[in-house]
């Protein structure tokens, strides 16, 4: 059954029509002025010079379809600028902006249910999928609300309680891939049990040729079956994140990793090992890959496929000869990537374009532990359309607090991410139905940034004269501030971090070697990288600088002594 239901205008104007008029040549134009940022950016983080305003709000909250809320998840926006996003149980919510504010006006639902979570426009259609089909709308410029019939390109594909959402992308010829996810989080006797053991060869084989791979698909057909598809790549867990890219010629898709691993082998695995040490994975998907789920995992630490504990892993065993396709980005584990853009525009400064942008919805079972995630990193590819091999935080804070292990404590869970035809980035929330935009202006700081550097800090350091005084007032007050608060997004407080407070080794290790070194992948990241201080200062200069932070910036903390600092050299 198709819904269609319509939300009230946040405001009315005389004639719609010269206001459609105006709204499309704005969305159009690449020298239209820029909507006006929000004071607090929308309560997210940015880098310096980009700023963010809340496009729509509260699309979550009492939207039903059935007895189930609707959540939002994927996010595409038409070549005029109408902003389209796709809820979990199959609703789509259609956005337009008419008084150019930046601010969603005209608020349309509609959609075939049966859930879903991936949307996208491609070639005069406006595709997404549900649970078991990709579907399409012939796109008319200027509806909002697509008048055409949807057409069904494919139906009846898997689902089962798991991984059954399905994410697709086109090739430069419009061939169609469709992920059918795999069901469990290993293939295995007593899936996610105390002593899990996986299928045996024939089984998995058996299983690959329904589910844990992409299927290809000819859009110039409708009505298609899994069986009418081709099998592109297999070996897969899960991903929602694909794209295509025009320069390398390449799908990428980001995996969501394995769960469990201290569950299964308590032997073996600890907390720690389940937390950090299966990663969320960037591939380029050729046909043919095999990613190597369930027998394997990767270990960001060692850098290498690990054999699965189900499969005889004991946290060492490396897959050896190793077959399966090597990841091109190695993402920290359990950061659940659903959404990922290709940087097509060119307002951002021009490292970001043809670049990836990956929204991450965040995890639930690293407690208890601090749960991670929760952030917008970009990707950045280079000429020949081949990521090289980092990322960076873009757009971080969305839960409103550092720690919580109850993912009811964060405030905002990005999950959808898309490129506007201005070049602005569109982000949205599951939790709370959020979208916003983020635009760059070239503002040397970002609002966050700014109250920071304003706010009158009374502060008077002890031991100012010192060594370690007078380096910190000529190296490090630059970044940390003199109060040691640091700047967000560019380098953390020194005020109550846990880092200074905490264990004395890791602290000299972190001046000598640089935080990138020591300290680990998960961290929150700073867009400005601190150098190692060991080459710049010997043992005594170093235990001075560290002496003063702690006694500055950390309650009843101890004092260290240059031949600490020497014994943590010389190892």
């Amino acid at each position: 059954m198709q819904l269609l239901r319509s939300a009230p205008a946040r405001s009315v104007l005389a004639s719609p029509l010269t206001a459609l008029i105006a709204f499309s040549l704005s969305a159009l134009s690449g020298s239209a002025a820029l909507p006006k940022p929000d004071a607090d950016d929308g309560a997210i983080s940015l880098p310096p010079g980009f700023r963010a305003l809340v496009v729509a709000d509260d699309l979550v909250l009492n939207k039903k379809v059935g007895n189930t809320g609707e959540r939002l998840r994927g996010l595409a926006v038409a070549p005029n600028g109408d902003l389209y996003a796709k809820g979990k149980n199959g609703l789509i919510w259609a956005l337009r902006d008419i008084d150019g504010d930046g601010r969603a006006d005209l608020i349309k639902e509609f959609g075939p249910g049966d859930g879903g979570t991936h949307i996208m426009f491609h070639d005069g259609w406006l595709y997404h999928s549900s649970r078991t089909a990709v579907y399409r709308y012939k796109y008319t410029p200027g509806e909002l609300v697509p008048s055409s019939a949807m057409q069904t390109i494919v139906s009846g594909l898997p689902a089962e309680k798991d991984h059954d959402a399905k994410a697709f992308g086109f090739d430069e010829s419009g061939r169609m891939i469709v992920e059918i996810g795999s069901p469990y989080n290993v293939l295995s006797d007593g899936d996610r049990r105390l002593g899990a053991k996986g299928k045996t060869d024939a089984e998995i084989a058996k299983f690959q040729e329904t589910y844990g791979g992409f299927w290809r698909f000819d859009t110039n057909k409708l009505d298609q079956h899994q069986s009418d598809g081709v099998r592109f790549s297999t070996g897969h867990r899960h991903s929602l994140a694909l794209q295509w890219h025009p320069a390398s010629k390449n799908f990428f898709m980001v995996q969501m990793g394995r769960d469990n691993l201290n569950i299964v082998d308590p032997v073996h695995y600890d907390e720690l090992d389940n937390a950090e040490r299966v990663s969320e994975v960037m591939h380029l998907l050729k046909e043919g890959s095999n990613l190597g789920w369930p027998y394997s995992y990767w270990d960001p630490v060692k850098k290498a496929h690990l054999r699965a504990p189900e499969y005889g892993g004991d946290n060492f065993k490396r897959v050896e000869p190793d077959p399966y396709d090597r990841p091109v980005v190695a993402f920290p584990a359990h950061w659940a990537p659903l959404q990922m853009a290709l940087y097509t525009g060119q307002q951002f400064p021009a490292k970001y374009r043809l670049g990836m942008f990956v929204a991450f919805h965040g995890s639930w079972n690293r407690a208890p532990r601090s749960q991670a995630g929760y952030n917008v990193s970009f990707v950045p590819f280079d000429e020949k359309g081949l990521p090289k091999g980092t990322y960076e935080q873009f757009a971080w804070g969305f839960p409103g607090t550092d720690e919580f292990v109850n993912t009811r404590d964060a405030k905002y869970r990005p999950c959808g991410v898309a490129v506007g035809p201005d070049g602005s980035l569109y982000i949205g929330d599951t939790d709370r139905g959020r979208i916003w935009r983020v635009i760059y202006t070239g503002e040397t700081t970002s609002a966050q940034t700014r109250t920071a550097l304003t706010a009158k800090t009374e502060f008077t350091p002890v031991d100012a004269a010192t060594p370690g005084g007078k380096i910190y007032a000529q190296l490090c007050a630059a970044c940390h501030m003199p109060a040691g608060t640091g700047v967000p997004g560019i380098q953390p407080a020194l005020a109550g971090s846990k880092v200074v407070a905490g264990d004395v080794t890791t602290l000299i290790n972190v001046l000598l070697k640089g935080p990138q070194a020591v300290l680990p992948i998960d961290r929150e990241k700073f867009s400005s990288a601190m150098p190692p201080l060991g080459a710049l200062y010997n043992d005594a200069e170093l235990a001075s600088v560290i002496n003063f932070i702690r006694k500055n910036f950390a309650t009843n903390a101890g004092s260290v002594t240059a031949a600490q600092v020497a014994a943590q050299r010389h190892k």
